[in-house]
């Protein structure tokens, strides 16, 4: 079942990631449009846009065992071998080199064909997916959600519930996050240390996390690359994560829901872990590479508006109040202001070299809740403690 959508909200929301967060595209660009059949109402929406702005859109539909249009789906995970997984076609490279700005709406039909997959090739078509995602984020790029009735289950709601969730957060302004933002990205800025204390639940003792964030870069999201957005992230110094912490919160990934969180660092890797519900898929994440085994970013949630927490990433991430870490991949925005250039990818590679720098074919957002009823305790910046109230954090 699709949901209803009048065309004036598609428009408004169309409008928002062509002009807002993609700053706008003319007859110089190539936009690749991507998402599943189920959403192509605003495929359409999109597309239309992009040609009436005078740029040449590039159609993307992603078939529904592939869990966001990846190299290869589930049926070659399945059936496929280690060899073939490696064969990725010269044509899907080129077709991300050609295009200049890129649009992928998530929204999945039926995400129980890409569940439970083997884990050795699961892994080894991310491993093998990662050089067209590198393309993919070094070119304006935007995700957006669309609700579909799978999503909607996911969450035990009605399809007409679920997607007046989504339409509400989608089609607010974001520039209303700037000012939001402001006061915790000031103090994230001047500080080396975020420490996190978390309960867990079940063996009822706090856990304590430091994460060194000293010479990074403390980014404020506002729409420009996730929508709806709203939180402050940072990439970690990646041999100086040192600790244990409790996630609560369900995550989506791979089909599946993992939740109950807990994860032991020390020098940065991780030594230890288990999950409450679905342990095998948070087991088929860090054990991919060799990054999965660190941590990529830190981040506080900052959209007071988004109050309920839905499982998918994009949205439970960003819900005011709440932390998340990511298991992989480092951002290199958190390390240099132009990832682009010559001479800051010269630097990332001997941050890599170094361990500062986490590569990994992973990223995986994992969030604590610190709202009332979480295992959230306290959350420092060097000293000063910030705490969350009325759905957003604050600085004390």
């Amino acid at each position: 079942m699709s949901a209803q959508i009048e065309q004036k909200k598609l428009d408004q929301w169309a409008d928002y990631l062509i002009d807002y967060s993609l700053d706008g595209v003319d007859e110089n660009d190539i936009v690749m449009i991507k998402g599943e059949a189920i959403t192509w109402p605003l495929m359409r929406t999109l597309k239309r846009k992009v040609i009436q702005n005078g740029a040449i859109p590039d159609t993307f539909v992603v078939e529904p065992d592939n869990d966001r249009g990846q190299v290869w789906g589930a049926e070659m995970a399945k059936h496929g071998s280690l060899e073939q997984i490696k064969r990725v076609p010269e044509w899907m490279e080129t077709r991300y080199k050609d295009m200049t700005k890129y649009v992928e709406i998530l929204g999945a039909e039926k995400p129980d064909l890409f569940a439970d997959l083997p884990q050795e090739k699961s892994s080894a078509i991310k491993k093998a997916d990662m050089p067209l995602k590198e393309i993919r984020l070094s070119k304006p790029w935007v995700l957006t959600l669309y609700p579909t009735q799978a999503f909607a289950d996911m969450e035990d709601m009605t399809l007409e519930e679920y997607t007046d969730i989504i339409m509400q957060t989608s089609l607010t302004d974001p520039r209303q996050l700037e000012e939001v933002e402001d006061p915790i990205h000031e103090v994230l800025d001047q500080s080396d240390q975020i420490t996190v204390v978390t309960e867990h639940p079940a063996e009822n003792r706090e856990l304590t996390l430091k994460l060194d964030i000293s010479d990074r870069n403390i980014i404020k999201c506002t729409g420009k690359n996730n929508f709806p957005d709203g939180e402050i992230f940072t990439s970690p110094d990646a041999r100086r994560v040192k600790g244990e912490i409790f996630l609560d919160l369900p995550v989506f990934f791979d089909g599946v829901n993992i939740q109950g969180i807990y994860l032991k660092l020390e020098e940065g890797q991780i030594t230890d872990y288990s999950a409450q519900e679905n342990e095998e898929a948070l087991k088929t994440i860090i054990e991919t590479d060799d990054g999965s085994h660190r941590l990529g970013e830190v981040a506080l949630g900052m959209n007071q508006g988004l109050e309920t927490a839905l499982k998918h990433p994009l949205f439970v991430e960003k819900v005011g109040g709440t932390l998340h870490i990511a298991i992989g991949k480092s951002y290199p925005r958190c390390y240099v202001d132009n990832p682009n250039s010559e001479e800051s990818q010269q630097k990332i590679e001997e941050l890599k070299e170094a361990g500062v720098f986490n590569s990994s074919a992973q990223h995986v957002d994992i969030v604590s809740d610190f709202r009332e009823g979480g295992v959230g305790k306290a959350v420092y910046l060097d000293d000063q403690q910030i705490f969350s109230e009325d759905n957003l954090w604050k600085v004390k």
